[in-house]
């Protein structure tokens, strides 16, 4: 206990430091509040005086103002003017305190505040007055003063007892002002934008004086917050601010302050003259409302007023939300029906800054458009997606702290400002004009960014409501139907190109390594450059678009190829008539005599080859060649179309599709019209070429000399040079990936070719059951021609070929006598559907019969079907 307690020195000591503490903190107020020292000294000396024979007087009972003007004489001043000065300002103290804002009501007194005004006048009027008289005067109402000022400040007050506290300095407004004095000393006289050093130890201090002024807590810290509030609009200093905010925090809220303080502070009213008239304010809405209006004031277009970073902002929006909180708990305010809530202030702010942001930004890009070739609306949805990237990182932060969902707000808003600009551009666009290809766009860019600001920033779940609430521009339709429009336009011109090069062509190969024709590289360029002109149209697409494309495309394809089909002569005008069938006569010739249900009723017409078109065969070889390029083209050409459309697609749109989606909407419009109508005009050349090749070229010894007049005389041998050449001019035009298809067409003419031959020679040919060992030799022959020891065509689609062959020579080795009975068995079963038992038709059998050299098919065929003897 020794220890911990003080001896009689140290406590001396201990009050020595303190005493000199407060001489230095004294001190430092006077110099803070430029306080001469001479005035200060004049004033201890009047305030000690003033105590001389109060013993047991507490020093804020004293009446200072009447102390001071008792106290300290003319004399102690330099000039006159100096102390008329003083003395006035004395004399409006007392008035002020004690008649002007008394902070108790004068009942009975009121005389008493009359004469005291009379006696003030008076004292000041002394001054005026000669020497001696002036004195006299002045002594006189002095003493008066003191018999009527004491009893006024000395009335009891909230609960006081008489004598207790003089009330000279502490009613309201005069209170106040004294204290904001006080509280302004705490700044630095050399840096007003900074608090003193001894600030926590006078404002300790300055507690000392608010039994005399009549302060509570809640007016200490609002009007600490004031000043502080005051002194930041003055240097600018956010540190300063800081402190404001602290004070504002720190005021009691209605709930938290005594009953008796809550009394107190409703009876400070104030009136101010507004735009509305003379309006009654309580002690807070006088300090709170001032603040509130400059943090409303620079939250409503806080874009321009906190552009310079994102701490000014939010300590704006927390002495707007503080202050708020405040002054919703005043009798007025809290009156009010439905005020706003926090949320929904902050959207007023948003809406009134992103307003006044827009408007700006308006103004920029008219001067702007001036000295650029961009088109207003372009540049103004480029500008405001600049500002918005600029706001979501700079301002969106601190507003999302009090409202979660602030960015759906302002990018709402945005959206629906650019949206009015943009509407009427819209509603005029009817072409791909310069403009349209630069607002479009910008606009959808603009419009995804925004999307893309609600969609990240939102509450989950919150997103869907704002996202259903905006008007979309719906870019993508209305330029999707324009670009419609530009594809139709451009297939228009691509179909009319297609025409001409076709009609141009001389089908000569383009070069010895190019051996394709002409037209298909100019069909291929234009097709290129309208490909190319589409995807350098910046505007919104939708997968239509590229369907249309795709379909106009496709179709100028299929165009291309009918009309190289055309140029093809008519089968039926190359392949010589069918003779008509007559049975073998010994003696005579050949009878002609068509029998309706088995014969062409059309006669032999041998045209000439003058009289029929026929294309030659290095001219089929470059339209096979054409026809391969084109196809082969269009694989590229797809693929690059897809990959251009993903890359733009996935450029263009916010809801990213699928690869799957992605896939189906290209291989729903790719090229497999002109792939089909391609591979099946080229299966057709091929057949033709063979045709012509056999039934036109090679017709003199193939279909009418083969096997005359018997087969031993005239072997398929024979035949096999021609052919070799045919084929090697094939092989030598015809590009390599086509040559299996070119020549498979010459194998299936050539069999084509035999079974005429045999069938249907006329009453020229006949054949006999030994002839049917020949006849398969000559095939063997034909099938190794075309296989070619390996070189060829691969032996299985060979054989495949000439199965349907092998039966009719079979056929051949049998007499005629089984032939007939099978006949006979074979036309009763066709009329249930069947064949014969060696697998024959009746009507291949019949053939086989009219060209049997013996009288037993003869007499058989005459019999059963009339069919004429040859003629003689």
């Amino acid at each position: 206990m020794k220890k911990l307690g003080r001896t009689k020195s140290e406590s001396v000591v201990m009050q020595s430091q303190n005493s000199h503490g407060l001489v230095r903190l004294l001190e430092t107020m006077r110099v803070q509040m430029e306080i001469s020292e001479e005035m200060d000294i004049r004033t201890r000396r009047a305030l000690l005086s003033g105590m001389v024979g109060k013993v047991g007087k507490r020093m804020d009972t004293l009446l200072i103002p009447l102390e001071l003007l008792c106290c300290i004489s003319r004399t102690e001043f330099s000039d006159k003017k100096s102390y008329i000065k003083w003395q006035k300002r004395q004399l409006n103290m007392l008035e002020e305190g004690l008649v002007n804002h008394p902070v108790v009501g004068f009942g009975e007194s009121g005389r008493k505040a009359s004469e005291l005004r009379v006696l003030l006048a008076k004292i000041e009027e002394s001054e005026s007055l000669p020497s001696g008289t002036g004195d006299l005067q002045r002594t006189d109402c002095l003493r008066s003063l003191r018999d009527i000022a004491i009893p006024l400040a000395e009335r009891p007050a909230r609960g006081d007892l008489t004598g207790e506290i003089c009330h000279w300095a502490d009613g309201y407004h005069l209170n106040v002002r004294l204290y904001e004095k006080l509280l302004l000393s705490v700044f630095d006289v050399l840096d007003e934008g900074k608090l003193t050093e001894e600030v926590e130890e006078m404002l300790e201090l300055f507690k000392s004086t608010w039994r005399i002024l009549g302060i509570t807590e809640t007016i200490h810290y609002t009007c600490y917050a004031w000043v502080l509030f005051r002194q930041f609009i003055i240097t600018g200093e956010q540190d300063i601010l800081q402190h404001a905010i602290y004070q504002l925090k720190r005021i009691p809220l209605k709930e938290q302050r005594g009953p008796q303080e809550r009394l107190h502070l409703k009876s400070l009213t104030c009136s101010i003259q507004s735009e509305k008239g003379f309006q009654e304010l309580t002690f807070l809405q006088s300090f709170l409302l001032p603040i509130k209006k400059w943090a409303d004031t620079r939250l409503s277009d806080y874009h321009l007023h906190f552009s310079e970073g994102s701490k000014t902002m939010e300590n704006g929006l927390v002495v707007a939300m503080v202050a708020r909180r405040l002054l919703l708990e005043e009798p007025e305010l809290a009156m009010q029906a439905a005020p706003l809530t926090d949320t929904e202030q902050i959207e007023k702010y948003v809406s009134s800054s992103i307003k006044h942001a827009f408007a700006r930004i308006i103004e920029d890009v008219e001067t702007l458009v001036d000295s650029t070739n961009e088109h207003p609306l372009a540049l103004l949805a480029e500008e405001t997606r600049k500002f918005l990237k600029k706001d979501t990182t700079m301002h969106l932060p601190i507003l999302t702290q009090r409202h979660p969902n602030a960015g759906a707000v302002l990018a709402s808003l945005i959206h629906k400002l650019y949206g009015i600009k943009l509407k009427p551009f819209l509603d005029s666009a009817e072409h791909l004009t310069e403009d349209v290809v630069s607002v479009f766009p910008a606009a959808d860019s603009l419009e995804q960014n925004l999307i893309s600001v609600i969609t990240s920033t939102c509450e989950e779940g919150s997103a869907d409501s704002y996202l259903k609430k905006l008007n979309l521009y719906k870019i993508e339709i209305v330029s999707g139907t324009l670009v419609l429009r530009w594809v139709n336009s451009q297939l228009a011109r691509i179909s009319a190109w297609v025409e001409r090069v076709i009609q141009q062509e001389n089908w000569a190969p383009v070069s010895a390594q190019q051996r394709h024709g002409s037209s298909i590289v100019e069909v291929y360029r234009i097709v290129e450059e309208t490909v190319d002109q589409f995807f350098a149209l910046k505007v919104p697409m939708r997968p239509g678009e590229l369907s249309s494309l795709f379909r106009g495309i496709d179709n100028a394809f299929q165009v291309y190829t009918r009309h190289v089909l055309d140029c093809l002569a008519d089968k039926e005008d190359i392949i010589p008539p069918v003779p008509p069938l007559t049975r073998y006569r010994k003696e005579s010739g050949i009878k002609a005599f068509v029998k309706k249900e088995l014969t062409d009723s059309r006669l032999p017409d041998v045209r000439k080859s003058t009289d029929v078109n026929v294309l030659t065969t290095p001219t089929l070889c470059v339209q096979l060649n054409t026809l391969f390029y084109a196809i082969s083209q269009l694989n590229i050409l797809e693929d690059s179309i897809s990959g251009r459309w993903t890359k733009k697609y996935h450029a263009h749109s916010t809801k990213r599709p699928t690869e799957d989606n992605l896939r189906n909407s290209i291989q729903k419009d790719s090229f497999d019209g002109s792939r089909k109508d391609i591979n099946a005009a080229i299966d057709q050349i091929c057949e033709f070429a063979g045709t012509k090749t056999i039934f036109w070229d090679l017709r003199e010894v193939f279909i009418d000399g083969l096997y005359k007049p018997s087969v031993h005389q005239s072997r398929l041998e024979t035949l096999i040079d021609p052919l070799d050449v045919v084929l090697n001019q094939l092989c030598d035009l015809i590009v390599e990936p086509l040559r299996d298809r070119v020549v498979t067409g010459l194998l299936q003419a050539s069999l084509d070719g035999l079974i005429r031959v045999i069938l249907d020679g006329g009453p020229s040919r006949l054949f006999t059951p030994a002839d049917a060992k020949l006849l398969e030799e000559d095939l063997e022959v034909l099938k190794e021609f075309f296989i070619s020891g390996g070189d060829g065509l691969p032996r299985g689609v060979v054989e495949n070929q000439v199965a349907r062959i092998r039966q009719i020579i079979k056929l051949q080795s049998y007499e005629s006598r089984e032939l007939i009975e099978d006949l006979k068995s074979a036309s009763e079963m066709e009329m249930q559907g069947g064949m014969g038992r060696l697998g024959a038709d009746a009507k291949t059998l019949i053939r086989i019969l009219c060209h049997r050299s013996d009288s037993e098919a003869s007499q058989f065929l005459k019999k059963q079907y009339k069919i004429p003897k040859s003629a003689s």
